[in-house]
């Protein structure tokens, strides 16, 4: 991974536990990141807050691309996970450099 694709990723404080805890609820497949994904992204979003994205290894996945597709706020990202959080509900917004 490049020094200037670590910079432009962005993340909120995690919580005390960290989201290692949270159980993926959307995994992406070879077809990669589709407009439906985006869409159940947002349903999801609404009942849940806090999602955890994975994908294959085979698909190239833009993580701050996703967010702002969904609009929802990147927290973290780690490997070929993501996870997203709605930026009504998610305290302590302060962004920062991962």
């Amino acid at each position: 991974m490049s020094q200037d694709r670590n910079t432009t990723r962005k993340k909120t404080a995690a919580p005390a536990g960290g989201y290692h805890d949270l159980k993926p609820t959307i995994w992406v497949g070879k077809s990669g990141m589709s407009p439906t994904i985006i869409e159940e992204i947002r349903s999801q979003i609404k009942t849940r807050k806090t999602i955890k994205v994975k994908w294959l290894e085979s698909v190239e996945v833009e993580p701050e691309v996703v967010a702002q597709e969904s609009g929802m706020i990147l927290l973290q990202v780690r490997g070929r996970t993501m996870v997203l959080g709605d930026p009504g509900s998610v305290s302590g917004t302060r962004s920062r450099n991962i």
